[in-house]
């Protein structure tokens, strides 16, 4: 008996070696050797954690890449009249952790780019924040396609109502353009649509 023990003491040896081995090659690549908690994974105390908007399981969701127009219907409280102006023709997406980015069809020099910040208010209703650093965006007196003097900002509040569908979306613009001083220079007020891009969209579709 006590021979044939003697013949499993290698093998048992050589199994405890690999245990050991095995384990070190997972610390030294950085993978944790004991099980991982739950707990492990909580941010701490007080730690702000991430805020995803989500729509209801019966309703389409506003997260998607977008081609909107926004049409003035006044400009510091005076009318403009029927059927409005056409102010941005832009491309706009919305991601699903409750931000926005809007490639405006402005001229680039002066900031084409717009960020924002959007949360779900109701039943396929939606508002949305721009707060973006600009040129002379939205100022009338400047073309499009030349560089104007630099203004600080602009902020568009947007309400939002999403189509039954999914593929579309109409809403009301509040636009502010503000100087370097904080004071507004133009103020435009007006609607706007929407339509879905979707993988089929060509570029003349936006024209």
């Amino acid at each position: 008996m006590k021979r044939r023990f003697g013949k499993f003491v290698p093998c048992i040896a050589a199994v405890g070696l690999a245990f050991t081995l095995a384990s070190t090659a997972l610390a030294e690549c950085g993978l944790p050797n004991k099980p991982i908690k739950p707990s492990n994974w909580q941010p701490e105390m007080g730690a702000s954690q991430p805020q995803f908007v989500t729509a209801a399981v019966d309703e389409p969701s506003i997260v998607g890449m977008w081609h909107v127009t926004f049409t003035a219907q006044s400009q510091n409280g005076v009318d403009i009249p029927s059927p409005g102006v056409v102010i941005d023709n832009s491309v706009v997406v919305w991601h699903p952790d409750g931000t926005e980015i809007m490639n405006s069809s402005r001229s680039a020099q002066d900031g084409s780019f717009c960020l924002g910040v959007w949360k779900r208010t109701g039943k396929r209703t939606y508002v949305l924040n721009h707060i973006p650093w600009a040129g002379n965006v939205f100022d009338p007196t400047v073309p499009p396609s030349t560089i104007g003097a630099p203004q600080a900002g602009v902020q568009i509040m947007e309400q939002i109502t999403l189509g039954t569908d999914g593929n579309s979306y109409t809403g009301t613009f509040d636009l502010k353009g503000y100087d370097t001083s904080g004071n507004v220079y133009v103020w435009f007020k007006g609607v706007l649509s929407a339509k879905r891009i979707t993988p089929d969209t060509q570029f003349t579709d936006l024209l």
